[in-house]
């Protein structure tokens, strides 16, 4: 008689349990009364589906050997599924995919008496092994061999080519009795499906198939093909990467602070405003995609309010930007970690027929998070700087210890998070980089892994005679501010290289910088002798700069130069700005004092921004916000896995839960008012035994609870819970029913 599930659980200690749950955590949700409602879930369809994602090959195929053993209907020994796996397949190579098994409670029982959850039949494959039905009549009898040793060429080709799987076949020509199909089915040793499809019995495949039922068994995973990249080259690149997608980022925010894209009707963001940022990033579409879904996810960039949303850079963004490099880069990393999305499907088809967008719900995968540790935890098990092969190499070995696992996108998720990680760092040269390592391990040490990574900052840049200047590194925080101001990126990496423009240097002259200012900068921060022609241009914005001053009347606008006023009022361009002399010197406008500076621009002046005090203001535009969404920090998309004194006190509960359900059976009549309720009390507490009450609370509700007492006195009886330790109460007078609780196998 096989060994029921529960009873088997029951015989488990409860680290064994606890394994169970930890493996199975589904199982657990809602917490189950006892053993017996484990036992059930243990044993559903889903749940089976779900324990049976995380097996690898080798243990699958020996599910597939138990299925066609029929230990799901009568429990099978270990021999017959070696037997069944094939000579290669020694009794240590079973070990650890029946401990796999076991542990989830796929399978139980002793060696020679393993038995299978009836699930499992619809998990593996349809023909597991690639064997057809089991059938009767010559298929099915002693004299199989002689009949297989009778065939005719033409008729074994047929059966082999049925045999090495699938075992179903169409023919038309089975309903010709002179043909091979047509003999073959005369005699039993083919079985019709229906008028054109035929099925190889499962007699007829395992005898065909000699001393390897089930075919060639892959007992290891794939070679990895590692190469060597070496440790420093890898986390260089790695450093490299980083700054320059935070770079880019930097390039969105400003831009789409400028000229926030619409958001879609049907949510998400439309193909040409993914082109126009990934222009203005200098990235291709796919990248682009990623570090839109990257922005999003991060709270640097939402949606507005109103009636025609559009997606605008958030307040959070002018917090991040004011952060070193590290802080920044360690954001965007753990975002893409617990991101639940995959950017790499936009641009593709969905089932409808229709392209993907960014920032849409079908690029919703709630399991991305899962499968990108997945491929970057198969890179940590190669040491520092050594990467797989290829990416097809490692595709092969994730494929190996988890077939089941991503579907039909499971290859391309991996190809996905390796050119994403490339993107952002995380993977550089198809290794791992040191940050990347620590990410997975210590995500509280990623700034200072990211640090230890880049370049120390430099000082200084090299001033080149065509108007731009090269630096060499990653420059100090302060001179990064004041070349951004003076002058713009033209290109980024390694080394980022600045050129100065007319209106970049005006932009520092708006921000209240001197021209002396400009020239000492440039004279201290450079490694190099200062051009002269980039003096001349410092020089020759300055001496146009400011020679108009604009202030609040609503605005008003002042020149010592009387001349020059004049000029602005009999400029044609100047109309619509609405200006009134108001002395030789001054004119006043009623529009406000930025639209002003906007108009006298672009009617060909340069006018410059004062305060009350004669100081130059900085009117430039820092682009819209929104409010960011309110989430909690730092929340992972992964909940986080029970541990250990949870999953004790969810076994506990369990054993108490079988123990009650035990002794309801045996405790459901009354006990008689006759002194015997305390005096079983104090028996229980003198020899610290756990009882099962029945009783009835100051509602009149009945209730039960296993109890462990204390003292009883007073008409009281104190005890502590048997589930979760908590000290409760219950007067004498309200127990209806009593009984001892025998001890749990895990007590004994």
């Amino acid at each position: 008689m096989p060994t029921p599930l529960v009873d088997w659980l029951r015989a488990q200690d409860d680290e064994t349990l606890a394994v169970l749950l930890r493996l199975r955590p589904d199982l657990a949700v809602p917490p189950p009364a006892d053993l017996t409602v484990l036992a059930t879930r243990a044993g559903i369809r889903a749940s089976v589906h779900r324990a049976c994602d995380d097996l690898d090959r080798i243990t699958l195929a020996v599910l597939e050997a138990l299925v066609v053993a029929g230990a799901d209907s009568a429990p099978v020994p270990l021999d017959e599924v070696r037997r069944l796996l094939g000579p290669d397949v020694s009794v240590t190579a079973l070990s650890g995919p029946l401990t796999a098994l076991r542990d989830r409670a796929l399978v139980w029982g002793p060696d020679d008496e393993l038995s299978l959850v009836p699930a499992v039949h619809e998990v593996v494959p349809r023909h597991p092994g690639g064997l057809g039905r089991e059938a009767a009549g010559p298929a099915g009898s002693s004299g199989l061999p002689e009949l297989l040793a009778a065939l005719q060429p033409d008729e074994r080709r047929v059966l082999e080519a049925l045999a090495a799987g699938p075992p179903i076949g169409r023919s038309r020509a089975g309903s010709d009795p002179d043909s091979p199909v047509g003999r073959l089915l005369a005699r039993g040793l083919l079985l019709r499906v229906d008028a054109e499809t035929v099925e190889l019995p499962r007699q007829v495949g395992l005898a065909l198939r000699g001393d390897r039922p089930l075919g060639e068994v892959a007992l290891t995973p794939p070679d990895i093909e590692a190469r060597d990249r070496g440790a420093d080259t890898v986390d260089r690149t790695a450093g490299g990467a980083a700054l320059g997608v935070l770079r880019q980022l930097e390039l969105l925010i400003a831009f789409w602070g400028r000229t926030p894209p619409p958001v879609l009707r049907s949510g998400g963001l439309g193909v040409r405003e993914l082109r126009r940022a990934a222009k203005e990033m200098d990235a291709d579409e796919t990248v682009a995609a990623l570090l839109v879904e990257l922005a999003v996810a991060a709270d640097l960039v939402g949606e507005s309010d109103g009636v025609a949303p559009e997606w605008v850079p958030t307040t959070n963004a002018d917090v991040w930007a004011a952060g070193g490099p590290e802080l920044r880069w360690s954001l965007i990393a753990r975002t893409w970690l617990d991101l639940p999305r995959l950017p790499g499907l936009v641009g593709r088809k969905d089932d409808a027929g229709r392209a993907i967008s960014a920032l849409s719900d079908a690029v919703r995968r709630p399991l991305a998070p899962r499968d990108r540790r997945r491929v970057l935890a198969g890179l940590a098990e190669l040491p520092p700087g050594v990467a797989p092969g290829s990416p097809a190499a490692l595709r092969d070995v994730l494929a190996w210890r988890a077939p089941r696992r991503g579907g039909r996108l499971r290859d391309e998720v991996v190809g996905w998070a390796l050119t994403e990680g490339t993107v952002l760092g995380l993977v550089a040269l198809d290794a791992l980089s040191a940050p990347g390592r620590v990410l997975l391990t210590d995500s509280d040490g990623l700034v200072a892994a990211l640090r230890a990574t880049l370049p120390d900052p430099v000082d200084h840049v090299l001033l080149q005679a065509d108007l731009t200047a090269v630096a060499p590194g990653p420059l100090e925080p302060e001179l990064a501010r004041e070349l951004d101001l003076v002058a713009e990126v033209e290109s980024a990496g390694g080394a980022t290289v600045y050129r100065f423009t007319d209106a970049t240097i005006r932009r520092a002259l708006d921000a209240g910088r001197s021209a002396a200012d400009l020239h000492e900068l440039l004279a201290k921060r450079s490694a190099t002798p200062v051009p002269q022609g980039l003096t001349y241009l410092v020089d020759d914005v300055a001496r146009r700069h400011g020679r108009l001053r604009g202030g609040v009347a609503a605005s008003f606008l002042r020149s010592d130069d009387a001349v020059l006023i004049a000029e602005v009022l009999a400029h044609s361009d100047t109309a619509a700005l609405e200006l009134r002399r108001i002395a030789p010197t001054v004119v006043v406008s009623p529009l406000p004092l930025v639209e002003l500076l906007d108009g006298l621009r672009a009617a060909g002046f340069s006018p410059a921004a004062e305060d009350t005090g004669g100081a130059v203001l900085d009117l430039s535009d820092r682009g819209r916000r929104t409010a960011p969404r309110r989430r909690l920090p730092g929340r992972s998309a992964a909940p986080p896995e029970p541990g250990f004194e949870q999953l004790a006190a969810l076994v506990s509960r369990m054993r108490a839960g079988d123990a009650l359900a035990g002794v309801r059976r045996d405790a459901g009549a009354p006990i008689p008012a006759n002194g015997s309720i305390p005096d079983l009390l104090r028996s229980a507490a003198a020899a610290r035994r756990s009882v099962w009450i029945g009783y009835v609370d100051g509602h009149g509700v009945a209730g039960e609870r296993v109890l462990e007492p204390t003292s009883v006195g007073g008409g009281v009886v104190e005890g502590r819970d048997g589930v979760d330790g908590a000290l409760h109460r219950v007067p004498l007078h309200r127990i209806t029913s009593i009984a001892v609780v025998e001890s749990s196998p895990s007590d004994s």
